[in-house]
C-alpha cells in the first residue's frame, strides 16, 4: 500500500492490521528472545550523580529515583539481524498478492537502507525468488553490504543522505522498472514491524505469570501489562508500528533517538510541531540517520498512540552498549541501544518513571533493534 495522502492510510494501520500481518509472516521469520538482567535494573534504578546532571537543565536538582524492570526484546537474533526482516517479508508478501507473482519476478523489487533494511529485502527476495536492487551508502558497515550481496541482491552504491539515495533508486526504476519496497514509510512495513510489539507483549505476559518476582507489578501477576515499549527512531517504522499495536492498550510507548549533528529530527519535530524533512548526521547509530517518514510522522506525532520522544548523546550511547556487551553478554549495534540510554540518562524520562511509577515502578519492554556491526567497528568506539 503507498503513501498517497498520509494521513488517511494512518487510519488504515490498526492493531488489527498489526496481527493480520504477523499471521502472514510467521513461517519466514524467527520469534526473538526476550530477556531480563537484574544487573541493569539495579543500574538503571539508581539515581544519577551530580556531575552526571552538569550542564543539563537538572543541574543542581535532586536526582530522580526511578525503579526500572527491564525486558529486552531481541531483534538483534532476528533473521538477518535485525527487525527488519519483518517488515521486509510482509510488504513482499503483499506485493505479490496485489501485482502477482509473475510481474513482481519480472520487474524485480529495489530500495535504500544503510544496512540493515537492505540485508532484509534481499532476503526475502531470495527466499520468494525475486530479483532484488539494493542502494546502499559506501559508508555502510562492510559487513552490512556483505550481508545484502550474499542473498544474491545487486548492491549500488550512493551519497549517505537519504536525498542521495533516492536519486540513486530514480536512476535504477527508470532502466529495469523495479517495484520500490521503502525501508520505513510504507503501511505494509510499518504492519510488519509492528508484530514485534505483539511478540514482545506476549512474550511478557508469559514471563510474569511463571516468574511473578521478574515485574514490578508481582503482586497482581495475572493482570500484569508492560507499562512502557521504548524503540529507536530512524525513519520510524518500527516506533509506529508498535505504536500501532499498543495503541489500544495501557501501554505507553516512547521513541529514543541520538542528538548527534540532528540526529534527533523526531524529537525536535515533535516540540516545533511540524516534522523535520532532512537529517545529515554521521551518528555512531547509523541505522537512525535518516529522517521520519510521513506516515510514520502521522502515527509518532498523534499523543494518543506516542507517549514521548527522547534523545541521548554519542557517549551515553557508548557508555548502553558496553554495559550490554559486558553484562548481558548479548552483541547489539550502537542503533539497538538508544532506547536503553534513555532509561539509563535520560533526567526527563527518568522522573516521569518516578513519578508515575511511584514506589512499585514501572515494567519497561526495551527493543534491540539489531546486532550487525563487526568486532573492529566495537573496537573503535572504545579506543583511546
Amino acid at each position: 500500500m503507498a503513501v498517497t495522502d498520509p494521513a488517511v492510510t494512518a487510519k488504515l494501520l490498526t492493531p488489527a492490521a498489526v496481527h493480520n500481518a504477523y499471521t502472514l509472516i510467521k513461517p519466514y521469520i524467527h520469534t526473538t528472545p526476550l530477556l531480563t538482567c537484574k544487573t541493569l535494573n539495579a543500574i538503571a534504578s539508581t539515581p544519577q550523580s551530580a556531575e552526571s546532571l552538569r550542564g543539563t537543565p537538572f543541574e543542581g536538582q535532586a536526582p530522580a529515583k526511578p525503579k526500572f524492570r527491564l525486558f529486552f526484546k531481541c531483534e538483534n537474533f532476528q533473521r538477518i539481524g535485525a527487525f527488519k526482516a519483518r517488515g521486509a517479508f510482509h510488504a513482499l508478501l503483499r506485493l505479490i498478492e496485489q501485482k502477482g507473482e509473475d510481474e513482481v519476478r519480472k520487474r524485480g523489487v529495489i530500495t535504500h537502507s544503510s544496512g540493515n533494511h537492505a540485508q532484509a529485502l534481499a532476503l526475502a527476495a531470495s527466499t520468494l525468488h525475486i530479483p532484488a536492487y539494493i542502494v546502499m551508502p559506501s559508508i555502510s558497515t562492510p559487513s552490512k553490504i556483505e550481508g545484502t550481496k550474499s542473498h544474491g541482491a545487486k548492491v549500488v552504491f550512493s551519497g549517505s543522505t537519504s536525498t542521495e539515495r533516492e536519486a540513486v533508486v530514480a536512476e535504477i526504476q527508470s532502466q529495469t522498472g523495479a517495484i520500490l519496497v521503502p525501508p520505513y514509510d510504507d503501511f505494509n512495513v510499518i504492519c510488519g514491524q509492528g508484530t514485534t510489539g505483539l511478540e514482545l507483549e506476549g512474550q511478557y505476559a508469559q514471563f510474569v505469570k511463571e516468574n511473578p518476582g521478574l515485574s514490578v507489578h508481582k503482586d497482581s501477576p495475572g493482570n500484569a501489562t508492560l507499562d512502557a515499549v521504548i524503540t529507536p527512531i530512524g525513519g520510524g517504522g518500527l516506533n509506529a508500528g508498535v505504536a500501532t499495536y499498543f495503541s489500544d492498550k495501557s501501554t505507553r510507548v516512547f521513541g529514543a533517538e541520538p542528538s548527534f549533528e540532528g540526529g534527533d529530527d523526531c524529537r525536535r519535530g515533535l516540540a516545533a510541531g511540524s516534522r523535520v524533512e532532512s537529517v545529515k548526521t554521521l551518528t555512531i547509530a547509523d541505522g537512525l540517520r535518516t529522517p521520519v517518514g510521513l506516515l510514520n510522522w502521522e502515527i509518532i506525532s498523534d499523543k494518543s498512540k506516542e507517549a514521548g520522544v527522547f534523545s541521548v548523546t554519542e557517549e551515553q550511547i557508548k557508555a548502553a552498549l558496553r554495559l550490554v556487551l559486558e553484562r548481558m553478554k548479548v552483541v547489539v549495534e550502537p542503533s539497538a541501544v538508544v532506547g536503553l540510554a534513555v532509561c539509563l540518562f535520560d533526567e526527563e524520562f527518568r522522573r516521569i518513571v518516578e513519578k508515575e511509577g511511584g514506589d512499585k515502578g514501572w515494567d519497561v519492554g526495551i527493543v534491540f533493534s539489531g546486532g550487525n556491526t563487526t568486532v573492529e567497528a566495537i573496537g573503535k568506539f572504545f579506543s583511546g
